[in-house]
């Protein structure tokens, strides 16, 4: 397994050159987000699966009610088990407008033990800054199912806690993104690279003319664009898609130490280095003799503890690493000796140490 995923690495990364990517697919306008909402509310409606007489339930329940004018009298204490109090996000993305329909999850804050059959009452959702952006009601579809038995066994399928109402919200505020007004445009790498940086601001200037773009460091590149919304996205289109060259990523060894998986990327170097890798076996067996006297011997029968111990190791030949080895040759040298991936693990951690293997040795 380790040899043909080994394999299929070096195949990839030497069969594929080098080619352009579009701009829009390695990063994204500054401003241009998606802004998280949030809301607490009570879900209702339920067959018997609610929080069972929280407190703060009752006085969910009251806050409610009192919407409409109705108190309910002091003290009271109403069975709650057909109702729940509930989380509510959603995400808002950019440029949505009024009246434009928001997916929400729904999860249980409390002990409800599910979900299925409820109906959301209508919840503001607030920002990060106390608005209200948008409002929520609806009823939930679950995925999750769970039953109980009088004699207390239960069984759980999937999380019936936490469900989700398509088109669950309605957008009520619109958030500015200001992307018309900014002096410049700011276009933000998903990955920090001085080189790809420069890249993408020199296709920019070649596409738009000589100072129109400059990169502002490893992340930004900042572009001088004209006022106006109309004008601005069209500008922005024409910058999306855009070809640039990507520059080579820097030489990473990422190891997952839970599954065994290893991932070396093709920038990948090791200097001057022997290796060699053996495996040490001991094994011991224990078996029993009975020991059975002569006849009027006045002996006793007995158990007799016999061991075997013996040592086996596997002979695996040493190899060389030559000045400035690539990723096959790494390849075909850690197969020659027959590695399991913890065996290439223990063999690029002991590179790492000596200062041989040139790359960032990452352990997940």
């Amino acid at each position: 397994m380790i040899r043909l995923l080994l394999a299929s690495l070096v195949a990839l990364f030497l069969a594929v050159p080098a080619s352009a990517d579009r701009i829009k697919d390695l990063g994204g306008f500054q401003g241009i987000r998606s802004n998280q909402l949030t809301g607490y509310g009570v879900v209702v409606g339920l067959p018997g699966t609610g929080d069972d007489n929280l407190e703060y339930t009752v006085q969910s329940l009251k806050a409610v009610t009192s919407r409409f004018g109705f108190q309910l009298p002091p003290g009271a204490n109403p069975g709650m088990k057909n109702a729940a109090v509930v989380m509510i996000t959603a995400d808002l993305p950019p440029f949505a407008k009024p009246g434009q329909r928001l997916d929400i999850t729904v999860a249980s804050m409390g002990k409800a033990k599910s979900l299925r059959g409820g109906s959301l009452i209508l919840t503001p959702l607030l920002g990060a800054d106390g608005q209200i952006y948008a409002m929520a009601q609806g009823n939930l579809a679950v995925g999750g199912l769970g039953a109980e038995g009088a004699d207390g066994s239960k069984i759980v399928v999937n999380v019936p806690s936490t469900g989700r109402i398509p088109e669950g919200a309605t957008v009520e505020r619109a958030v500015a993104t200001g992307f018309d007004t900014a002096p410049t445009l700011t276009f933000n790498l998903a990955r920090a690279d001085f080189t790809t940086a420069q890249n993408v601001a020199g296709v920019i200037n070649r596409t738009l003319g000589a100072g129109s773009a400059q990169a502002i460091d490893a992340v930004s590149v900042a572009v001088r664009a004209p006022e106006g919304a109309n004008v601005r996205s069209t500008l922005m289109s024409t910058i999306e898609n855009l070809d640039v060259v990507s520059a080579e990523p820097s030489a990473r060894v990422i190891v997952n130490a839970r599954t065994g998986t290893v991932v070396i990327s093709s920038a990948v170097r090791v200097g001057p280095a022997a290796v060699t890798h053996g495996k040490l076996t001991v094994r011991i067996d224990e078996n029993q003799r009975i020991s059975q006297p002569a006849p009027l011997s006045g002996g006793q029968t007995a158990v007799e503890q016999r061991s075997n111990v013996s040592v086996e190791e596997e002979k695996k030949p040493m190899f060389l690493f030559a000045p400035g080895p690539k990723l096959a040759d790494v390849v075909n040298a850690v197969n020659a000796i027959g590695a399991s991936p913890a065996d290439l693990v223990a063999i690029l951690e002991a590179l790492k140490e000596a200062g041989s293997l040139k790359a960032e040795l990452i352990v997940l």
